[in-house]
């Protein structure tokens, strides 16, 4: 260890925290949970990150890397290991004009990204929250506002910068290193630390965004006339629905249809919505012209000792009439989590099942079951949450990574239809001996 140390000090640039310095207790902790690393690590350079790398290695200890710090499970903290925390690595570039290619550092946040693009007209279909980093949302897929006209941000990645797990840097994309390129467009953190990333934007305007509230007492109906009209909408048009939200009434919470039309036609944008507005009693409308960077929302820190705790699944159009159902029936009880839904389908499924590691192209839906709280209220919520993936289990395939609090065995397979797993496996092999393993991980 004492080798290992002296010589990452002789070649590292960034700055290395330890515990008792005066940033230990904020760089400790990721966005979502807490840790007690023995070394935070913080690049200002490609070579910062090399260095990172190999003392990790040398020392064996474990190894978290934290781009934005959003991830449920805890990814980007550890105890006793090393964070590598890439936010130093942040910059943001247009790199060709013409093609509206940009360069973003791997530390980037989306909400810096959306902020360095708006002067240009320019945008990347994202996540829908600031503080959420590039890297680990880009990674495992990257459902955001724009999703159905652009598809997920990993179907906007050109190519990458990755430093492996030997401190190769390595290039990949259609042409270079194609396999890896297949891999890291939905197989996460696996293949080793992507430095940066190339992105296709595409011109924007400003757009429709905001929320139409409905009564809890007309889910039901509302959730189902929603995502009919779904499958024939434009695919300007992105929505969300949260319901049950148990800090707004929890049964009598409102439903809340979020959505996005991408462009800022007033009559157009009119004719996709509309129809959601008559799809019950409206008893709320904030729909408003704005710019696109305005639709991300900024990312709570819950406090210390309180989890958020999600579980995602897909619905295809089959099972879509159930899944609702029965997610309208849950929305009455007492004891429901938060739901949410989210529109997918659109250019998301235009891209062929093979085309990335993101396996899940053919699903309508993605909902998402949440709850918060200390550890003794998490707890006293699991058995009504397994009844009601219980209930769930016939209709439900897959899980989006980004919205899961676990990394079991059963939560990979989930990710990673058994096909994809031994693809991204072969992958692994060749990238890392599973020096990255705090992930949904691949095992080499």
């Amino acid at each position: 260890m004492s080798s290992a140390l002296k010589t990452l000090r002789r070649h590292f640039g960034g700055s290395i925290i330890e515990p008792g310095g005066a940033e230990y207790e904020s760089a400790s902790r990721s966005r979502l949970a807490s840790g007690s690393p023995a070394y935070v690590l913080r690049p200002k350079t490609v070579g910062d990150v090399q260095a990172s790398i190999r003392f990790a290695a040398s020392a064996g200890l474990v190894l978290s890397v934290r781009g934005g710090g959003h991830s449920f499970a805890g990814f980007g903290t550890n105890d006793g290991g090393v964070v590598i925390d890439l936010s130093e690595l942040a910059n943001v570039e247009i790199i060709d004009k013409e093609r509206h290619l940009v360069r973003i550092g791997g530390g980037a946040t989306w909400g810096q990204v959306a902020d360095a693009l708006a002067p240009h007209a320019l945008a990347i279909s994202s996540g829908d929250t600031k503080s959420v980093g590039v890297g680990g949302l880009t990674l495992t897929g990257g459902i955001g506002w724009k999703v159905r006209k652009y598809g997920l941000a990993l179907d906007q990645m050109a190519a990458a910068e990755v430093v492996t797990a030997s401190g190769q840097v390595v290039h990949a994309g259609a042409e270079e290193n194609p396999q890896l390129f297949w891999a890291i467009r939905g197989g996460g953190g696996n293949f080793g630390i992507v430095t940066a990333f190339e992105f296709a934007a595409h011109p924007t305007t400003d757009v429709f965004y905001g929320k139409i509230a409905f009564p809890a007492s007309e889910a039901a109906t509302v959730l189902q006339g929603w995502a009919g009209y779904l499958r024939t909408a434009p695919d300007e048009l992105t929505s969300v629905v949260e319901f049950a939200n148990p800090f707004a009434d929890g049964p009598e919470a409102p439903v809340e249809i979020y959505l996005a039309f991408d462009g800022d036609d007033p009559q157009l944008a009119a004719q996709a919505i509309d129809p959601i507005r008559q799809l019950g009693t409206v008893t709320g409308d904030d729909i408003a012209l704005q710019p696109y960077a305005d639709t991300l929302a900024d990312g709570a820190t819950p406090p210390p000792g309180i989890r958020f705790v999600p579980r995602s699944a897909f619905a295809d159009q089959e099972s879509v009439h159930e899944v609702l159902q029965i997610l309208a029936e849950v929305r009455a009880s007492e004891r429901s989590p938060l739901i949410t839904v989210r529109s997918v389908g659109g250019a998301v499924s235009r891209v062929p099942e093979d085309a990335t590691a993101y396996a899940h192209r053919q699903a309508e839906l993605m909902f998402v079951t949440a709850v918060a709280g200390p550890e003794p209220v998490i707890e006293a919520a699991r058995p009504v949450l397994e009844a009601i993936w219980g209930r769930l289990a016939p209709h439900i395939s897959g899980a989006y990574a980004n919205f899961l609090a676990a990394a079991t065995d059963e939560d990979v397979a989930a990710i990673y239809p058994a096909q994809t797993y031994q693809r991204l496996a072969a992958v692994k092999r060749r990238y890392d001996p599973n020096l990255f393993a705090r992930n949904h991980n691949v095992r080499p």
